[in-house]
């Protein structure tokens, strides 16, 4: 086929926006749409759901979305594909059957199962999980597909996997089309974040017109796995080079992107702007996948509760050392875990109450809710009258809540079960890649020349750089591009590992590995164990690292004055 197949997505997580498929099945033109509902967080929540009903552990919205759209898909031909699933995907199934018939409607409704280990946990070494969920990825999809449904939904598949089934689909790739599987695992990638494509999230985004309300990213893949990142036309935001090169950078670590059916060379894409909101995706390569797919644990590890402090005006740090006095004093037993942070919000001499105010806040978890819960709420409360000047809670200490932790696991992927249940209930069992190949870190290429001494001026790294961060397990990631040869040629011998833990002093004693990335100017840093135990441990202020990169971008180092803007070349604007 010499047309590309057109995929749009229309959720990024499980909370997205609600009115999304039906703008994106009324926005225009679409072969298939896709969803991505599932993330770590995403899993234990539901767990949790299931935990409470066993029929449930799927995402709740899908099915209200679908109730809406359905006759419009059918009408307009466009099959809907998402890993809504979660941890009941023949739940959602059934479900989705019953809106079916209740709408009148002669859709055909498939889904993917498989990934869900949690009854072989222990067998399979992997501990006594809420949660135990393998990646699975795209060939379940191809097998619903390939059976004429009309919905498929799954459990957990790579996120990219629910774009990549499509494609794979459409063209009658086969399991060793391994650069064309690539291409669509980065459109994939560029366009399951939904918004994150279109301006959402983006370093420059006061250069973004219209960005009150984005579009949702499409992908046109072609048979060689190429594509061209676009949105419908009339709709918020904007894709360019350097929208998709931001999220090509999000979540991952080096050059090579694993995944269970293909390993993407992400240092190999290319991008061009076509026109106007039109990027192209080209040149990626692949390899054969991992003998083994990564599994998705999550632990009920305890109970958490928090009490933050509002600190004002003067000795705020005398003001911090008595509060924590007072509550570890008054505490009848101590939690197993008590973590003290002190944000200077605070500014000398402040025109309003608030900028002279700090955050003292504390953290407490342990396996007993009644350690964390009544006894830790009420001495915050206790201490307002006998602590220091102006003492104030930003809201009264609840009685706890559970949290859990995120873990990754491996196992071969002949011990994972992949089955596409067809619309007439057929079961079909797809066997793993039979080519495989042990995940190795790239080497790093060259460095370019660097640039030759000149005047320089010290500014914020956000003023010629983008950044684009996020979460993995307890890890995250921080990749920065920049936008011309002459700023990679600076960036890529300024921003060492050691001037990340400078710029970043949280880091200092942390692991942090650097990955350059030439084709997108970039380098991406991967740092271990910021993240504490994961997002739902809730160990940092910023538990996903959404703003780290955010962070990095205000930091000021020297910045040669001829990679400036003519505006800042002056150093005028700090």
């Amino acid at each position: 086929m010499s047309n590309p197949v057109r995929i749009g997505n229309c959720s990024g997580f499980y909370g997205d926006r609600a009115s999304a498929m039906r703008e994106m099945l009324e926005g225009g033109e679409l072969d298939y749409l896709t969803g991505d509902y599932l993330a770590e967080l995403t899993m234990l929540i539901l767990g949790r759901d299931r935990m409470k009903d066993p029929t449930l552990g799927y995402a709740k919205t899908f099915l209200r979305q679908v109730e809406d759209t359905l006759g419009l898909a059918l009408d307009k031909g466009v099959k809907i594909v998402a890993n809504a699933g979660g941890l009941n995907p023949a739940g959602l199934a059934d479900a989705l059957r019953q809106v079916n018939d209740k709408l009148g409607l002669k859709a055909r409704i498939a889904h993917v199962e498989g990934d869900d280990l949690i009854a072989r946990a222990a067998e399979l070494g992997l501990g006594a999980p809420l949660t135990a969920n393998a990646y699975l990825g795209a060939w379940g999809i191809v097998e619903c597909l390939a059976a004429d449904a009309d919905v498929v939904v799954t459990g957990r598949v790579t996120d990219a996997s629910v774009i990549v089934g499509p494609a794979a689909h459409h063209f009658g790739w086969c399991r060793d089309d391994f650069d064309q599987l690539a291409g669509a695992v980065a459109a994939g990638h560029v366009i399951e974040c939904s918004t994150q494509a279109t301006g959402g999230n983006y370093a420059f985004f006061t250069e973004v017109a219209n960005l009150d309300r984005p579009g949702f990213p499409i992908a046109e893949i072609h048979a060689d796995g190429s594509s061209v990142i676009t949105k419908h036309d009339g709709t918020g935001g904007e894709v360019g080079v350097g929208t998709v090169t931001a999220q090509l950078l999000y979540e991952i670590t080096g050059g090579r992107y694993a995944g269970p059916d293909v390993t993407t060379r992400i240092d190999t894409a290319t991008l061009t702007q076509q026109g106007p909101d039109r990027v192209l995706i080209s040149g990626v390569k692949g390899e054969a996948p991992p003998p083994q797919l990564k599994v998705s644990l999550n632990t009920l590890a305890g109970f958490r509760n928090e009490a933050t402090f509002l600190l004002t005006g003067l000795d705020i740090e005398a003001k911090a050392d008595l509060a924590r006095r007072q509550l570890e004093a008054w505490l009848t037993g101590r939690p197993a875990e008590l973590e003290w942070t002190l944000a200077r919000t605070d500014h000398p001499d402040a025109d309003t109450e608030e900028t002279a105010t700090a955050l003292l806040r504390c953290v407490v978890r342990d396996p007993d809710p009644k350690v964390i819960g009544r006894p830790f709420s009420s001495v915050a409360v206790e201490m307002a009258l006998a602590s220091y000047p102006g003492f104030a809670l930003t809201a009264p200490p609840s009685n706890g809540q559970p949290y859990g932790v995120f873990t990754p696991g491996y196992v071969d992927a002949g011990q994972v079960p992949h089955v596409a249940v067809l619309p007439d209930g057929t079961r079909v069992a797809v066997a793993p890649s039979e080519l495989t190949r042990e995940l190795a870190a790239v080497a790093d290429p060259e460095l370019p020349q660097p640039l030759p001494p000149q005047p320089t001026t010290r500014l914020a790294l956000g003023r010629v750089a983008g950044a684009r961060s996020g979460d993995k397990g307890g890890n995250a990631n921080v990749g920065v591009w920049v936008r011309t040869d002459e700023q990679w040629r600076w960036l890529a011998h300024a921003l060492t590992v050691d001037e990340l833990k400078r710029l970043l002093p949280e880091t200092q004693n942390l692991t942090v590995t650097r990955h350059l990335l030439p084709k997108l100017r970039a380098v991406n840093f991967v740092i271990e164990g910021i993240l504490g135990q994961g997002v739902a441990s809730q160990a940092r202020f910023d538990p996903q690292a959404k703003g780290l990169g955010e962070w990095l971008r205000s930091r000021h180092l020297e910045i040669p004055n001829s990679l400036l803007p003519d505006e800042e070349q002056d150093g005028s604007r700090q």
